[in-house]
């Protein structure tokens, strides 16, 4: 929910010429965090939206939680027209910009899904990276209860904490974006995010296949 806004002002900027429409639905991540794993009931209404959004005349379906990316690959496979995740352009460029990467998260469920990701995305260009992990327990909660001093604090500990053993951040969250400016000036290490690199990747998708 907390993209939906955010999005919509991405695209006009980069994208103004597609038609935009929002799914949301925050049961989904809430359920997630609740079981700590993507959930049978979870995988199947996200494949569920997939469907409904082809049906609804859709091209492409651009999956912006980062904690189901698996279900996004897997929807990629199956549903009636491409997946694109919000984060693989920016582990395209993680990849291909260093080797020692952090993954900062403030949910423990998009830690593992984002790793997944950059390893692929590693594997395609043909590089070795070595990924370190720095969870911001707390941070999403102090977040979705308006708190966001403590979610910005919560941030910059856990980056700090391993930030001589790292060359780049990379933000598993799309909604910890405005984080990317303010950790880059504390670490003096370069901080990637995926909303505008997203949009982006997508705006090139959706160019090759003729789409726009």
């Amino acid at each position: 929910m907390a993209l939906v806004g955010p999005l919509t002002e991405i695209f006009k900027e980069y994208l103004p010429e597609v038609k935009l429409n929002h799914i949301a639905d925050d049961s989904l991540i809430q359920e997630v965090i609740a079981n700590d794993k993507v959930t049978p009931a979870v995988r199947r209404r996200l494949l569920a939206y997939y469907h409904t959004a082809a049906t609804a005349g859709a091209a492409v379906v651009f999956n912006t939680c980062s904690s189901v990316g698996d279900v996004a690959d897997l929807g990629n496979e199956i549903a009636p027209i491409p997946v694109f995740r919000i984060d693989y352009p920016m582990a395209v460029q993680a990849v291909n910009s260093a080797k020692r990467i952090a993954v900062v998260s403030t949910l423990p469920t998009t830690l593992n899904p984002t790793r997944r990701l950059l390893e692929r995305a590693a594997r395609e260009a043909g590089k070795d990276v070595v990924l370190v992990d720095a969870l911001a327990a707390g941070a999403f909660q102090a977040g979705q209860s308006g708190d966001s001093a403590t979610h910005d604090r919560l941030i910059e500990e856990a980056a700090g904490k391993i930030a001589d053993q790292v060359d780049l951040f990379v933000l598993a969250q799309g909604s910890m974006a405005r984080m990317e400016k303010k950790l880059a000036a504390i670490t003096g290490k370069p901080v990637l995010s995926s909303p505008v690199s997203g949009v982006l990747g997508l705006k090139k998708f959706l160019s090759e296949k003729g789409l726009i």
